[in-house]
């Protein structure tokens, strides 16, 4: 009987990285190995009035105790972020968890160490003890960028912090991009994800007015939805760029791979507090050439001038400038798309993702050994 791991995380139908994240564990050789079962948390999906969410928040943990016990639960693996809500909801699933006698593997997506202890001296202070403090909790933490790993070790270095960055499925993201694609024509930029004001997309729509007031033939695709498209569309309209930005809505399967098909660059000059984004490997594994800022795992996978180009947040004039040196020099934009596949099939493949996990559920599914995990 193999053993059974309990995932916690967002609805998989869900617009998410962890919704993403579970889909691929699911769909990967880990589904073979092991008895998997999700436990849904959050609102994703739900339709709740205030105090129907309370009570699912109340009543939360015992349903988590009963599925522990129901499945026969070994591991439970926690998908979080250092995000105030999602914090300390899923302390008190860990808490759950090991009263249970479940080991517990405490994966960490998004925020950052830094950003959530704060500014205010006595705050920064309190919060790091707190983080000190529930970092032992679980059998293992799990951080997707060096940067992370070493803020967490930093905070509690008895605890087994393990690295291990996402992966994407690569075969199926191959796209039939034709050979003159990158030689002739606008240069063809998407972004991909939430429509928030965190992403960069302002400022992409700035740069991209600067670009064509140079004579630079660009041309936008936006897809996906969230709060800022109302105030996107009117900016677009501001700038008189209906010629330059089109909005794709949400895209998934085959409808996703053919914009990658379509695209030349992914466009993230995001200052969001980052993990390791989805959008950022599957448009590597497509073969478009990232042009993103130094955020979370970001500059774990892109080598600078080597798979891409990073510039600075929150700066749309280098920004341009970075997009204008790709129009003008496609053969680098060629071998940049060429590295960028390679980057990702090497390092960053739904195996690599599928091998490593196995792993790790095997030593936290048997004997613990004395040592700290690395």
């Amino acid at each position: 009987m193999p053993p059974v791991v309990l995932l916690l995380g967002p609805l998989r139908s869900a617009v998410s990285g962890v919704s993403t994240h579970l889909n691929l564990l699911f769909g990967s050789a880990l589904a073979g190995r092991f008895r998997m079962v999700q436990f849904q948390v959050g609102s994703a999906g739900r339709v709740e009035t205030p105090l129907g969410r309370l009570a699912r928040l109340l009543a939360s943990p015992v349903q988590l105790a009963t599925s522990i016990v129901r499945h026969g639960v070994t591991i439970v693996h926690i998908n979080t972020s250092l995000d105030a809500k999602a914090y300390w909801r899923d302390l008190v699933y860990v808490l759950v968890a090991k009263a249970c006698g479940a080991r517990v593997l405490y994966q960490v997506h998004g925020g950052a160490v830094s950003a959530f202890c704060g500014t205010p001296p006595l705050l920064a202070a309190a919060t790091r003890l707190v983080l000190r403090t529930t970092f032992r909790w679980p059998d293992v933490v799990v951080v997707i960028s060096q940067i992370e790993y070493e803020a967490v070790t930093a905070l509690a270095p008895r605890q087994r912090v393990v690295l291990l960055p996402n992966g994407t499925d690569v075969e199926a993201l191959a796209t039939r991009r034709k050979a003159h694609a990158a030689l002739d024509g606008p240069l063809r930029l998407l972004y991909i994800g939430r429509l928030v004001r965190t992403k960069g997309l302002y400022e992409s729509l700035e740069a991209i007015a600067r670009l064509r007031t140079h004579g630079v033939d660009t041309h936008l695709v936006i897809a996906g939805s969230g709060v800022e498209e109302e105030g996107l569309r009117r900016e677009v309209g501001r700038l008189k760029l209906q010629e330059a930005v089109s909005f794709a809505g949400p895209a998934f399967g085959e409808r996703k791979r053919a914009l990658f098909e379509e695209a030349q660059v992914l466009l993230l000059p995001t200052y969001h507090r980052e993990g390791l984004p989805y959008a950022l490997l599957e448009g590597m594994a497509a073969g478009l050439v990232p042009v993103v800022t130094r955020v979370g795992a970001i500059p774990d996978v892109v080598e600078p001038d080597v798979h891409g180009l990073f510039v600075p947040p929150r700066d749309p004039e280098t920004l341009a400038r970075a997009l204008g040196a790709l129009a003008a020099d496609r053969a680098l934009l060629a071998r940049m798309s060429a590295a960028s596949r390679e980057r990702v099939a090497t390092s960053y493949s739904v195996e690599r993702l599928a091998g490593d996990f196995t792993a790790l559920y095997r030593v936290l599914g048997g004997p613990w050994p004395a040592s700290k995990a690395a």
